[in-house]
């Protein structure tokens, strides 16, 4: 099993904004070999921005770098950021976690 994972720092105010980029948006990845299951986290907020997670579950690495290698994920990615880019606070952070146990 593999986790992937990219953390964002969205401009207080805008979580809705955020939160419903991702819920209107055709991600095809119920179309993608190994991809198990998808969740979009609230973490907590400052004065500065408010955290997000999304945390996506794979059968395996080789699984997810095939995703991010696809026409599916240039589909589903061709629009982000554009008119929404007010709404991130920088790029998101990428983490990876291979299941050890």
């Amino acid at each position: 099993m593999y986790i992937a994972m990219n953390r964002f720092k969205i401009a207080p105010g805008r979580e809705q904004n955020f939160i419903d980029v991702w819920k209107n948006r055709e991600t095809y990845l119920d179309t993608v070999p190994g991809f198990k299951s998808f969740q979009l986290l609230q973490g907590s907020s400052t004065e500065e921005y408010t955290l997000f997670a999304s945390h996506s579950i794979w059968e395996s690495e080789q699984d997810f770098i095939n995703w991010t290698q696809s026409e599916q994920f240039r589909k589903a990615h061709a629009n982000a950021g554009g008119q929404t880019k007010d709404i991130y606070l920088g790029a998101p952070q990428f983490e990876g976690f291979t299941k050890v146990l």
